[in-house]
């Protein structure tokens, strides 16, 4: 039986700064272990060889990938939160839509009172629901 599940990451140098970002957009949330690549290793000095968090409670790992790769992040694999209050929901839907791409705006949809879609900045897709 695994020991634990968390969401992994792979960015192309943003890694650091997307991992603020996400920690910013949701209270409660925080940077738990950084380990930078030094000179000498493969990846570039400085940017991020292994790092973890937690967003509301949910576990993530990310990376700066030292291989270039032919692909990115997808929305068909998305982060989906639940948001305690509507402040919560239009912070969180303010920090992550800013530069990204809005893939439904914060609606009523039938199946939530207050939903949207985003994917941020970086390419990581969110689906923001209000409880």
């Amino acid at each position: 039986m695994p020991q634990s599940v968390a969401t992994f990451l792979m960015f192309d140098g943003r890694a650091e700064e997307a991992m603020n970002m996400y920690v910013q957009a949701f209270e409660g949330s925080k940077v738990l272990m950084v380990e930078y690549y030094r000179a000498g290793e493969e990846g570039k000095e400085g940017s991020i060889k292994r790092a973890e968090f937690t967003v509301a409670g949910h576990s993530l790992m990310c990376i700066d990938s030292p291989a270039t790769h032919a692909f990115s992040f997808t929305p068909s694999i998305s982060l989906f939160v639940n948001c305690s209050d509507e402040a919560e929901l239009e912070n969180a839907f303010a920090t992550l839509s800013h530069g990204g791409e809005i893939l439904m705006p914060l609606d009523n949809y039938g199946f939530s009172r207050r939903f949207a879609w985003v994917s941020d900045r970086f390419g990581v897709s969110w689906q923001l629901n209000l409880n």
